[in-house]
C-alpha cells in the first residue's frame, strides 16, 4: 500500500511534493509509535492472539474506509482528504499493533527444546516478509495504473485488493486457532521499568537534601525494586543511550518510498522487453535484501576476518551508517542529471519566453525595455531552443514587442505574467505579420505521460484523437488544447476534417516530455514539424540502482546487527523494552524527515546532500559513543544476584525461559518488516 501512496497524495489528493513527503511519513512515524500501544495491550490485556484478530479487523476497516474515500464519486475533494486520513490512522494503528505480536505469537507455539525448529520458522517468516514486500511493490501499481476505473488510475482498487487479502489471511488464521498454544498475558515488563524509573526519579527529588548521594540516580529504586531489577535497567539503558543517533539511519532509510519515488517519476523507465512504474522501483530493497543476507553472513564478514579486521557489532552498524549516506550521495549525482532535463519554473516578477516562427521568412524579435534577448533573426519553423528570462515589473506588464519580417517593423503590446512560460506565435499573411502569445506547459508528469498540443497551420478544421484524448485545432494557426498522453509510439493517429480523414505518424511520445506538433503542408498531404518544448527524462531509472545497492548494503549492516547486539547487551525479560526503543527510532526517523520536507524549503538535490552530510555526522558521534562502550554478559546478573527478585517482581516480570530466544529472533524478522507494509 505504501508504494502507490506518495503518487496517491500528489495526483488524487493534488497535494505538492512537500506535503505528500510529510503526511507520507508521519503515517509512518505514526505506524512505528502505535507497536507499544499493540504490546501493551497484547501482554496486559487480550493475549497475542486475541490482539492479532482485533487488530486485523481494525486494518481491514482502514483499507476499506481508505478505498471508499479513493473513490471519484464519493463526496468532493474535502471528504476523499477525511476518509483518507482516518483510513491511514486505522491502518497504523492496525499494523502498529500487530507488529510486536506476530513473530512472538510464532514463537510461542514451539517449546524449549525445539530451538532449530524455532530459527526456521523465524527464517521463513523474515523470508516471506521480504517476499511480499517484492510481491506488493510489483502488483500494487499495476493495480492503480494499468487498470482504469472511474477515468483515471484505480487507487481505489490499489488499496482495495490488500484489504480482501488481508481479510482472508485473518480467516484463515482464525481458522487455526484450536492448533494453536495461546499464552495468557503476563503483564507489561515495559510498564515495570516505567514504574521503577518514575519511582527512582520522584524518591530522588524527594531526598536527595537529606540523604547521601547514590552511585546512580537508579539506585533510588532500592527502597521499592529489587538489586537485580535495578541493575537490568541499567544495562538496557546503556544501550538505549547508543540508540539516540539512531534515528537519522532511518531517515534516510525510509525515503525510498517518498522522495526516491519522486525522483523515479522524472526518468526514463523503459526496459525495452517492459516499462517500469515509478513506484515499482522500490521492490529492488526487499529483493536486495533477500540476496544480500547470505552473502553478507556467508561471504563478507568472514572475508573481513581473515584480514584480521575485528568487526564488531557497533562497527558493523557505524559502516552501515556510511553506506546510507553514500546511496544519498549517489542519489544526489542522479538528481543533478535529472533536473537538467527540467524547465526551472521562473521566480517572481519573471516570465519565461520563447518564439515560434511559423512566417515565411525569417522575423527579428526585439522587445521593450531588453534589447538583445533575441539577438539573431529566427528562421521558419526554426526549433525555438531555450526559454528566455524576461524580468517584470509588476505582478502583470503589458511589454511592445517589435516583430521585423522582410525589412518591415511591426509593433504588438502583448500582457505577460510573473511565473508562467508563454511562446510568442509569429505566422504571416502575404505582408501582414500577426503574433498570439500562449501559455506553456513547463512542468513534468509526475507519473512520466508526455503533453501535447497542436497548431494547425491549414485552411481546414481538424478534430485529432490520441489514444483517449480528443483535440480541436482551429484553421489559421488555430492552437488546440493541451493535454497529458501515454508515453509511447503514436503510428497512426487519427485526424479528421470534413471534407477528409488522414492518420498522422506522430512518433514517440517521451516520458515527461512536452510537444508542439504544426500541422503545414496541404491537408491531403499533411506535413508534421514536432517541437520538443520541455525535454523528455532522458536519464534512466536504472541509475537508481546504485543508490538502492548501497542503501540495501547499510540496512544489513545497520538493522539487522542492531538488533542482534541490542538483544545480547540485556536481559532476557528486558528484549520487549529494547524491542520498543528499536522501533521508537524508526519512529523518529520519519519525524525528522516530516520536518526537513515542510521546513527547510531546499532544492531536491541539497536536500539529499544535507541527510547524507548529516548521517555523517552522527556516524562519528555515534563511532565515539561505541568507541568508550563496554561490553558486557546479561548472563553473569545470576551469578551477582542469584534468586533475589522478590516473588511480587517474580509475578510482575514472569517470563517463560525461551523468551529471550524468541525476542531474538523477533528482533531479526523485524529488522526487515519494520520498513516494509
Amino acid at each position: 500500500m505504501k508504494a502507490v501512496l506518495t503518487l496517491y497524495f500528489i495526483h488524487y489528493l493534488k497535494w505538492d511534493k512537500d506535503l505528500s513527503t510529510a503526511v507520507y511519513h508521519a503515517f509512518s512515524s505514526l505506524c512505528y509509535f502505535t507497536p507499544i500501544l499493540g504490546a501493551l495491550i497484547a501482554d496486559s490485556w487480550l493475549g497475542k492472539f486475541k490482539t492479532i484478530i482485533y487488530l486485523s479487523i481494525v486494518y481491514v476497516i482502514g483499507h476499506v474506509v481508505k478505498s471508499v474515500g479513493a473513490i471519484p464519486d464519493v463526496g468532493d475533494s474535502t471528504l476523499h482528504i477525511v476518509l483518507s486520513m482516518a483510513g491511514l490512522i486505522l491502518i497504523a494503528f492496525g499494523t502498529g499493533g500487530i507488529k510486536p505480536c506476530v513473530a512472538a505469537f510464532g514463537g510461542d507455539q514451539f517449546e524449549e527444546e525445539h530451538t532449530e525448529e524455532r530459527r526456521k520458522f523465524f527464517s521463513i517468516f523474515y523470508m516471506s516478509i521480504n517476499a511480499g514486500s517484492v510481491l506488493s511493490t510489483v502488483i500494487t501499481p499495476i493495480l492503480r495504473s494499468d487498470v482504469q476505473c472511474f477515468g483515471s488510475d484505480c487507487y481505489a482498487l490499489a488499496f482495495g485488493v490488500p484489504a480482501a487479502l488481508m481479510i482472508i489471511a485473518t480467516v484463515v488464521f482464525i481458522a487455526g486457532s484450536g492448533l494453536y498454544k495461546k499464552s495468557p498475558p503476563e503483564g507489561n515488563v515495559l510498564l515495570h521499568v516505567c514504574k521503577c524509573m518514575g519511582f527512582a526519579i520522584r524518591n530522588r527529588w524527594r531526598n536527595s537534601d537529606h540523604e547521601a548521594k547514590r552511585e546512580h540516580w537508579l539506585d533510588w529504586a532500592e527502597e521499592k525494586y529489587p538489586k537485580r531489577l535495578i541493575a537490568e535497567i541499567k544495562m538496557v539503558l546503556r544501550v538505549l543511550v547508543l540508540y539516540i543517533p539512531l534515528p537519522m539511519f532511518w531517515a534516510l532509510f525510509d525515503q525510498q518510498g517518498s522522495r526516491w519515488t519522486l525522483q523515479a517519476t522524472r526518468m526514463n523507465m523503459d526496459f525495452g522487453a517492459f516499462v517500469l512504474k515509478p513506484d515499482q522501483m522500490q521492490m529492488l530493497n526487499a529483493l536486495l535484501i533477500l540476496v544480500f543476507i547470505p552473502i553478507f553472513d556467508m561471504g563478507v564478514y568472514p572475508l573481513i576476518g581473515l584480514c584480521k579486521i575485528k568487526l564488531t557489532p557497533l562497527r558493523k552498524m557505524a559502516a552501515g551508517m556510511v553506506f546510507a549516506a553514500l546511496a544519498f550521495g549517489a542519489a544526489t549525482i542522479v538528481e543533478r542529471s535529472v533536473i537538467e532535463t527540467v524547465v526551472e519554473p521562473p521566480p517572481a516578477s519573471t516570465s519565461l519566453l520563447k518564439v515560434l516562427n511559423l512566417a515565411e521568412g525569417d522575423i527579428l524579435v526585439g522587445v521593450e525595455g531588453h534589447a538583445g534577448l533575441f539577438p539573431q533573426p529566427i528562421a521558419p519553423y526554426q526549433d525555438p531552443g531555450e526559454y528566455k528570462s524576461l524580468p517584470l515589473n509588476d505582478f502583470t506588464q503589458a511589454v511592445t514587442v517589435t516583430l521585423t519580417f522582410n525589412g518591415a517593423k511591426h509593433y504588438f503590446v502583448k500582457s505577460f505574467s510573473e511565473e508562467e512560460a508563454y511562446s510568442l506565435v509569429v505566422h504571416n499573411d502575404d505582408l501582414v505579420v500577426h503574433c498570439n502569445l500562449v501559455k506553456d506547459n513547463i512542468k513534468k508528469s509526475e507519473n512520466g505521460m508526455a503533453h501535447l498540443r497542436f497548431i494547425n497551420t491549414l485552411n481546414e478544421d481538424f478534430n485529432i484523437t490520441v489514444k483517449d484524448e480528443h483535440f480541436y485545432v482551429p484553421s489559421g494557426v488555430g492552437i488546440s488544447n493541451g493535454e497529458f498522453v501515454v508515453r509511447e509510439k503514436y503510428p497512426n493517429v487519427r485526424c479528421e476534417s470534413r471534407s477528409r480523414n488522414v492518420t498522422l505518424d506522430l512518433g514517440l511520445l517521451d516520458f515527461g516530455a512536452s510537444y508542439t506538433v504544426i500541422l503545414r503542408g496541404r491537408p491531403e498531404a499533411i506535413e508534421l514539424t514536432k517541437i520538443e518544448d520541455v525535454h523528455a527524462n532522458n536519464v534512466h531509472i536504472a541509475w537508481q540502482v546504485p543508490q538502492y545497492v548501497l542503501i540495501t548494503a547499510g540496512e544489513v549492516m545497520f538493522s539487522i546487527t542492531g538488533l542482534e547486539f541490542s538483544y545480547s547487551q540485556a536481559p532476557a525479560n528486558m528484549k520487549s523494552v529494547l524491542q520498543a526503543g528499536w522501533l521508537m527510532t524508526v519512529a523518529f526517523g520519519n519525524v525528522i524527515v516530516l520536518i526537513v520536507a515542510e521546513g527547510a524549503g531546499m532544492e531536491q538535490w541539497m536536500e539529499f546532500l544535507l541527510f547524507a552530510g548529516l548521517l555523517v555526522g552522527v556516524c562519528i558521534i555515534f563511532s565515539i559513543m561505541a568507541y568508550f562502550y563496554t561490553y558486557v554478559d546479561p548472563d553473569n546478573l545470576d551469578k551477582m544476584y542469584g534468586d533475589e527478585a522478590t516473588e511480587e517482581a517474580e509475578d510482575d516480570l514472569q517470563k517463560n525461559p525461551k523468551d529471550g530466544m524468541d525476542m531474538r529472533e523477533l528482533g531479526q524478522s523485524e529488522s526487515g518488516h519494520s520498513t516494509k507494509m
